[in-house]
Parts: structure tokens; C-alpha cells; sequence
């Protein structure tokens, strides 16, 4: 199993309440969530898909950091 490390701005949500997070190295990687749990969970599954039609459509990921699964 493959472990990436992508780094994420997670940001409070003035205007709407609850957080907006973001992964700059996925162009358009973006969700938002009630809470700093609920943001971060999302953006975990966000990535996810986001990889997953990377690899569907054989593209590069970018800065793409393996981190070997002990």
C-alpha cells in the first residue's frame, strides 16, 4: 500500500461558519466542512477521487511524495 503526504490549508469560514480546506498541489482540490473533523475527513476522501481519475485518465500526480508503508 502507497501512503502519500499532500499538504492541505484548512481555513475557518467566516462568512458561512465551519472550515474550507483546501490541497494546493491538486489544482481544484477543494471541499469544506461543519467542523475541523468533518473538513479534514473531507478532504481526505476529495483527494481520494482526485487520484483515483488521475490514474483513470494516466496522468502525472502532482509532487507526488511516496511514503513507504511500514
Amino acid at each position: 500500500m502507497e501512503i502519500y503526504d499532500f499538504k492541505v490549508i484548512l481555513e475557518p469560514d467566516e462568512a458561512m461558519g465551519g472550515y474550507v480546506v483546501s490541497c494546493p498541489a491538486l489544482p481544484g482540490c477543494y471541499t469544506q466542512g461543519d467542523t475541523f473533523d468533518d473538513a479534514v475527513e473531507n478532504i481526505r476522501e476529495v483527494i481520494l477521487l482526485y487520484l483515483e481519475d488521475m490514474r483513470t485518465q494516466n496522468l502525472p500526480i502532482p509532487d507526488l511524495i511516496p511514503i513507504t508503508s511500514p
